[in-house]
């Protein structure tokens, strides 16, 4: 497949920064650590684990260093990482530090969310191939075609920017990648429900292609769970993306999903998220990045949590989105909250879709065989 129109994409994390709405003070929200946050959403143990984690980035880069201090931190292994150049595009660290947008944010937070995930279900170090290249696509492809299992992009842009073509490319390499076995999570964007875009409600790929499993937001203590959104109010501001595609339509597997506003001037196809985590800054995730701890959030986060309980339940389970969507009862159900043009309600929404992880139920799914996701069995609508 050649590689599709170039793209200008932009990682989905978010630096701590504690809002008007959030209550400051002694009881303002505390940061999670990965294996905390696990317990909270009822982690698997003592799986037999063995898939690889595939991370594409688009920039930004990693360094020992950091790595072997987070997961001192918490007790973890450090897991095996290694580097793959798609196309030239490198490893390469300490390139924007003191930005606020500086990709090193990203990368370590999908290297060190991922694996730590990973550990807390398996009991083992993670095995993590880092894809660095300027396509998505390509880098998904790659990552497939070395054998793979799970896949985690936390890098995107609103559909108006990828257009038909390179969409359709990127759903494409997805279709495929599900195809040869890779499970293939994206985030759903940081920007509300305009993602960004030019009209106040916009869905972002590659979260909308229907063979990613699209990765929404939520701000969750240990006491409540909701739609993360730390803009109220507004279409455009600090919170999880979700909504309708205007380029792929509603898929047959979606079940429960709601219909888009009837009077809506903006997508009425597929609806991203598909399932949830946390991710509001303020109750983000404690990593290691440039020596020191800093909490992070984003949808990014969202991405390899999910990739690291996948990656524990073994090899090729290749397109498992339609499963997620016949056992709703295996995630917690978020009703409150919106982010911007729509709401949360019972069941799917385009918000948090599905809900959040209950770890242990989905481990029962995915390692009994009690779903279809033979990678065998794909669907394409």
């Amino acid at each position: 497949m050649p590689p599709s129109p170039q793209v200008k994409c932009h990682p989905y994390f978010k630096l701590r920064r504690l809002t008007p709405h959030i209550q400051i003070g002694p009881q303002a929200p505390a940061p999670w650590s990965t294996p905390n946050l696990c317990a909270a959403y009822n982690w698997p143990t003592g799986l037999a684990g063995g898939g690889v984690i595939a991370i594409v980035e688009l920039g930004g880069g990693w360094v020992q260093s950091d790595i072997d201090q987070y997961f001192k931190s918490i007790n973890q292994p450090v897991p095996q990482i290694t580097d793959v150049s798609v196309d030239a595009t490198k490893n390469s660290p300490n390139q924007s530090t003191g930005s606020n947008s500086d990709p090193d944010y990203e990368v370590a937070l999908d290297i060190e969310v991922s694996a730590a995930a990973y550990y807390v279900a398996t009991g083992k170090a993670a095995t993590i191939r880092m894809y660095w290249s300027q396509d998505i696509a390509s880098a998904v492809q790659m990552a497939a075609n070395d054998g793979c299992d799970v896949c985690s992009i936390s890098w995107g842009a609103d559909e108006a920017t990828w257009g038909t073509e390179a969409a359709d490319e990127m759903e494409s390499a997805a279709f495929d990648a599900t195809q040869l076995g890779m499970v293939v999570f994206g985030a759903s964007g940081d920007n509300d429900s305009s993602d960004g875009g030019t009209t106040p409600a916009n869905v972002d790929a590659p979260s909308s292609c229907p063979h990613v499993v699209g990765c929404g937001g939520t701000y969750k203590t240990p006491t409540v769970e909701t739609v993360w959104n730390d803009s109220p109010g507004q279409t455009n501001g600090e919170g999880t993306g979700g909504g309708y595609s205007t380029i792929f339509p509603l898929q047959s597997w979606q079940i429960g999903v709601p219909a888009p506003p009837s009077n809506s001037a903006y997508g009425k196809g597929r609806m991203v998220p598909d399932v949830s985590g946390d991710a509001d800054p303020n109750t983000g995730y404690n990593v290691v990045v440039h020596g020191s701890t800093t909490v992070v959030g984003g949808t990014s986060a969202v991405a390899p949590l999910y990739a690291g309980l996948f990656a524990a339940f073994g090899k090729k389970l290749g397109f498992v989105t339609p499963s997620l969507y016949q056992n709703q009862s295996d995630f917690n159900d978020i009703t409150t909250g919106g982010n911007g043009f729509y709401n949360a309600a019972p069941g799917p929404d385009p918000c948090t879709g599905t809900g959040s992880p209950i770890g242990n139920k989905l481990a029962a799914l995915f390692t009994t065989g009690a779903a279809g996701h033979n990678p065998n069995a794909q669907i394409k609508d």
